[in-house]
Order: structure tokens, then C-alpha cells, then sequence
């Protein structure tokens, strides 16, 4: 027997409010929806956060150069998202978007992604390595120094040097996501995952990125809608087991 289907997270409703939400910057809902799906482990609502998107976002004509920007910005988002959620969520992801994909709109191998990330291979390894350093300051302004430290000396350098190569070769890299856009995806990931000292983080980061108050607590607020409309809840302080958030989300 084949497994059922779980019922939708994104409902009529809950799609609307997200895709209209008067304080989110254009052209985000999607990769904050992607994003936060992902993380719950929903690759199934993916290819109808594109088809929405690509059809029905009243801030889109849906020309065929801007699904491909959809496309593009969806997968890119996919690709960052990795870097705090780890891949196998992102592979079931980035399969089920491919899979209602117009073949002309998808990326060959053959082809130069337009990331770009190919490139960091080939060049100045000192270059890109600083380009990361540079957009973890970026993100975490005067206390960048002290949380890069932390890492180094959590019992392991090697932890510092993942942060590296995640902030180097993949969240620095701006041609497709902006910094800002970068610090929702980052945003969109860590709040399902319950993650809060690395949260506060990304919701200030966020905003040294270009974006306003407003809307970082308009991705926080999108993000949560999200996560409860696939079951997540308040815990109790005293409870052992339950699927939700053990403390408040973090806000700014």
C-alpha cells in the first residue's frame, strides 16, 4: 500500500495571507515558504509554492524570464538553507521542485550556474575564504569576533572551519540572494528547528543586511504561521516529548 498523503500545510488561506503580507519585500514569500517547508520535512508543498507563485503572485506578470527568477531564487534559497539544515532535506526538495520545473527553465550541468560557485574552485581560495569572513561580520556586526572564537573553541577548531566553508563558499555568495534575502532564508530555517541563541543572530543580521524591522518581523511572523499550520506548538515547560518550540521564538 503506498503511503498517504499528509494533509496540506499550505492551505488556501494560509497561502493568501502569506503571499499578500503587506511587509514582506518583494519577491520573498516564496523562498521563505520553500525554506521553513523544507526544514519541517513537507517537499511535498513544494512544487505548489512554485506553481503560486509562478501563476498567481499579483506582484508577477509570470513572464517566462521571471519563473526562471522564481526558479532560481527558490533554488538558491534550497542551496543556502543547507548550511543550518543540513542536505537530505534539501535534496527531497530540490527533486520535487525539479520535477515541475519546464525543462528550458532548469539549469544544466553543462552550463554555468548563475551563482557562479564553480568559480571558487579555481580561484584565490585567500579571496573567497575573505569574502566569507567579510559577510559573517556583516552578519554579526561587533560580536562577529566572539561568536566565530566560540565556534573555534567549542572542544573542536573544526567547527569554526565548517563555519568558514559554509560562509565562503555558499552564504556569501550574493548573485542570486541578496544579504538580506540570505539572513530570511536563515531565518525561515532556524524557527522550525527551535534554534535560539543562533536565531537572534540572523534576526539582527538580518537587518545589518539592508532589511527594516518591519520586515524581519514579518519573515518571523510568515516563518511561525508556517511551522503551525504543519502542527508545531508552544510546549510546556514540563513536558518530556511534543513536536513545537521548548521557549518562545525569539524576536527582535
Amino acid at each position: 500500500m503506498p503511503p498517504v498523503a499528509p494533509p496540506p500545510v499550505l492551505t488556501p488561506d494560509l497561502l493568501n495571507s502569506i503571499r499578500e503580507h503587506p511587509d514582506l519585500p518583494p519577491q520573498t514569500w516564496y523562498i521563505i515558504a520553500a525554506t521553513t517547508l523544507t526544514i519541517l520535512n513537507r517537499p511535498d508543498e513544494i512544487p505548489r509554492i512554485y506553481e503560486h507563485a509562478a501563476t498567481s503572485d499579483p506582484r508577477s506578470t509570470s513572464s517566462r524570464s521571471e519563473q526562471l527568477t522564481i526558479l532560481r531564487r527558490m533554488r538558491e534559497a534550497l542551496i543556502k538553507t543547507s548550511a543550518v539544515g543540513g542536505v537530505p532535506k534539501i535534496i527531497n526538495s530540490l527533486l520535487a521542485l525539479k520535477k515541475v520545473s519546464p525543462p528550458d527553465l532548469q539549469d544544466s550541468p553543462s552550463t554555468q550556474s548563475p551563482t557562479e560557485r564553480r568559480n571558487d574552485f579555481s580561484d584565490d581560495p585567500s579571496r573567497i575564504e575573505q569574502r566569507g569572513r567579510d559577510f559573517f561580520g556583516k552578519v554579526y556586526g561587533k560580536v562577529a569576533d566572539r561568536v566565530l572564537s566560540q565556534m573555534d573553541n567549542s572542544g573542536t577548531e573544526d567547527l569554526g572551519l565548517v563555519a568558514r566553508l559554509m560562509y565562503s563558499h555558499i552564504l556569501s555568495n550574493t548573485l542570486v540572494l541578496s544579504a538580506a534575502d540570505t539572513s530570511f532564508v536563515m531565518i525561515a530555517a532556524l524557527i522550525p528547528q527551535d534554534v535560539n541563541p543562533q536565531l537572534k543572530g540572523h534576526l539582527k543580521g538580518a537587518m545589518n543586511g539592508g532589511a527594516t524591522l518591519e520586515q524581519v518581523r514579518a519573515v518571523r511572523q510568515v516563518a511561525i504561521q508556517i511551522c503551525q499550520g504543519a502542527g508545531m506548538t508552544r510546549l510546556e515547560d514540563s513536558g518530556v516529548a511534543g513536536w513545537g518550540w521548548r521557549e518562545d521564538v525569539a524576536s527582535i
